[in-house]
């Protein structure tokens, strides 16, 4: 990591799981021995309402406890939220991860921006098939790691694997389903 603390804004509906995947990506983030935080913005919502969740990861403590501002990552659960407002704050080299089954160029258009990086899945798809209903957190996840490089792979597959575990121990097929979820979005991510 260039910087000494990296930070990710989640932008979703409630119900899609933005909340549980930045706790989820925290506690796996964690397993490898960094500092992590994971958090929602709570406010009035509800399913389908606008919601927002947060990341910080570092190599040391961190001493920041408030809402990120200027993240250094953003990812989209869903692309009815895609508008300026995803871009506030985001530095010129920021990257955008985001469900759709528009092509990154079409996303760069649409955000009118001119630098930083764009990757594009199409998380709702997957995770129909693979969870059984559209829940794209966990996709985002797998396009996450292939996007940012920010750990191995395999490492990665292994430390969410355990924390579906704790949550769906007796729920395999919801771990299998997951772990496939995140393994086709890693396959099928498109970036620019």
């Amino acid at each position: 990591m260039s910087k000494k603390v990296l930070e990710i804004r989640w932008h979703g509906r409630g119900g899609q799981g933005a909340k549980t995947a930045a706790l989820m990506l925290a506690e796996t983030i964690a397993q490898m021995g960094k500092y992590v935080q994971g958090f929602p913005e709570y406010g009035p919502e509800r399913m389908g309402a606008p919601i927002l969740a947060f990341n910080r990861i570092s190599d040391e403590p961190i001493h920041i406890h408030s809402n990120v501002i200027n993240p250094d990552i953003v990812i989209v659960l869903d692309a009815t939220l895609l508008s300026e407002k995803i871009t506030e704050g985001v530095p010129e080299d920021g990257i955008y991860i985001v469900n759709t089954t528009k092509t990154p160029q079409e996303v760069r258009k649409k955000l009118n921006l001119k630098g930083g990086k764009i990757f594009t899945v199409d998380a709702n798809q997957i995770s129909l098939e693979t969870i059984g209903r559209v829940i794209p957190n966990t996709p985002l996840m797998g396009a996450f790691i292939k996007a940012t490089g920010l750990m191995p792979y395999e490492e990665f597959i292994e430390n969410v694997k355990r924390e579906l575990e704790k949550k769906f121990r007796t729920k395999p097929e919801v771990i299998d389903g997951n772990i496939k979820a995140i393994e086709r979005a890693y396959r099928e991510v498109k970036g620019e």
